[in-house]
């Protein structure tokens, strides 16, 4: 079953060089998923002030800049994992780096017909 793994945690967290390590240390996690077959999709996204918010109202499209919500922490990034259950997914989520920092949300992926293979 395929997990979705939200990593949030406040922009201000850590310092530029933290970061920089943060960066090295999910690579290599990611490295390691992927030689175990466990491993689908990752990134990091831009700072939150980057974002662009979109909803349709009434069968309009209404456009404001920032996220969705004002929260002490924000998504910063992803991984989407292979994993054969919950508990294999939470061992994957507790390696993440940005865990220390933040929080690594554990969704499991719905499956729909209809949608392109992988």
């Amino acid at each position: 079953m395929k997990y979705m793994l939200l990593v949030y945690m406040n922009e201000q967290a850590m310092t530029d060089e933290e970061r920089a390590h943060c960066y090295v240390e999910s690579a290599q996690l990611t490295q390691t998923l992927n030689a175990s077959g466990q491993y689908v999709a990752a990134g990091p996204l831009q700072s939150v002030a980057t974002a662009t918010s979109v909803r349709v109202r009434d069968g309009k499209r209404i456009v404001t800049d920032g996220p969705f919500a004002e929260t002490r922490e924000q998504l910063g990034g992803y991984y989407v994992v292979e994993a054969k259950d919950l508990d294999e997914a939470l061992d994957i989520a507790e390696r993440i780096p940005p865990a220390k920092y933040g929080t690594i949300e554990v969704r499991p992926l719905m499956e729909i017909s209809g949608l392109p293979e992988d």
